[in-house]
């Protein structure tokens, strides 16, 4: 388990930190802490939210940048959960979880502990490993596995690309997702333009987790005045792009593969909006609901894809 510096605010006073450019667009990553996305600027300007202050985000259990939420994506209805034939029961007191307002496990192990191997590093790319088999890790998901995040940038986008590894030892459950935070310099968030396409919504109940019931979502193409989003989809096809837009500038995340589900976070007063990749539906460790297996020595690929440039 990997631990944050607190003294080291800076992303670039972290020594893991690793760079990739490519024409106007640049980004930084932290693989010693959850290979989080931790910079992405465009014309030097940059895109990405929550990111003032990694030391403490990390002290607390944040999320910020654009960090890997793994095991699970968003919350679980609760500390037990049964999937691919094994129980397992959540300590609350593990450091190794972080638990929203009504006490539920939030977005897996928290991205500052997670500590990734840096296996290639060009001046357009990073591959880095997470191997998944020390004994607290397996406490929290008793499923070995490894996994390897490529980041790689071109002159108009950044693409993350998750392989997710089963070991001999029997299937792993697929939930994780990523919780990218951006935001649009110069221009308040009510005059940001959201874009989102026709999708099926997820009924929640007070606590974020889904009831099992979907409605028809027409989409949103509008200036998000006091709009505020905090909700599941079910995505069309399994894929879809999702904007944001104003200032002459547009930023796109388009869901390439392995990505059925997605998060639109975009509280009242935040001068952020998150657009979340997701595997599996909130809580489907504990449902079961659009919950992948891959099974024994196989592997599960998916893509998404962040462009950012005029509009």
């Amino acid at each position: 388990m990997n631990k944050w510096n607190p003294q080291s605010q800076s992303l670039f006073e972290d020594p893991s930190a690793r760079t990739i450019v490519a024409g106007n667009l640049e980004a930084v990553f932290l693989p010693r802490h959850g290979m989080l996305g931790a910079s992405l600027r465009h014309q030097n300007v940059e895109l990405l939210r929550r990111i003032e202050d990694l030391g403490a985000a990390a002290a607390k259990g944040s999320t910020a940048g654009i960090p890997l939420l793994h095991p699970w994506a968003n919350r679980l209805a609760g500390t037990r959960y049964r999937a691919a034939g094994r129980e397992v029961e959540l300590d609350p007191a593990s450091p190794l979880l972080h638990l929203d307002e009504h006490g539920l496990p939030m977005h897996g192990v928290p991205w500052a502990l997670l500590d990734w191997k840096l296996t290639e590093a060009t001046q357009d790319t990073l591959v880095a490993r997470l191997d998944w088999t020390t004994s607290d890790l397996l406490a929290v998901f008793p499923f070995r596995h490894e996994l390897e995040i490529a980041a790689t940038i071109r002159t108009d986008g950044l693409m993350l690309e998750t392989t997710l590894v089963a070991s001999t030892d029997g299937p792993v459950p697929v939930s994780f997702g990523f919780h990218p935070y951006f935001g649009l310099p110069d221009l308040p968030r009510t005059e940001w333009r959201l874009e989102l396409p026709a999708m099926q919504r997820l009924v929640l109940d007070q606590r974020g987790i889904p009831t099992g019931e979907e409605e028809a979502f027409d989409g949103f193409d509008a200036q998000l005045g006091e709009s505020t989003f905090d909700d599941c989809f079910d995505l069309p096809a399994g894929s879809a792009s999702l904007s944001l837009a104003g200032a002459g500038r547009r930023i796109t995340v388009e869901f390439i593969a392995g990505f059925p589900y997605a998060q639109i976070f975009a509280p009242k007063g935040k001068d952020y909006v998150a657009l979340e990749p997701m595997t599996a539906p909130t809580n489907a460790l504990i449902s079961g609901n659009g919950l992948n297996l891959v099974e024994p020595g196989a592997e599960f690929q998916s893509a998404f894809r962040i462009s950012a440039g005029p509009l």
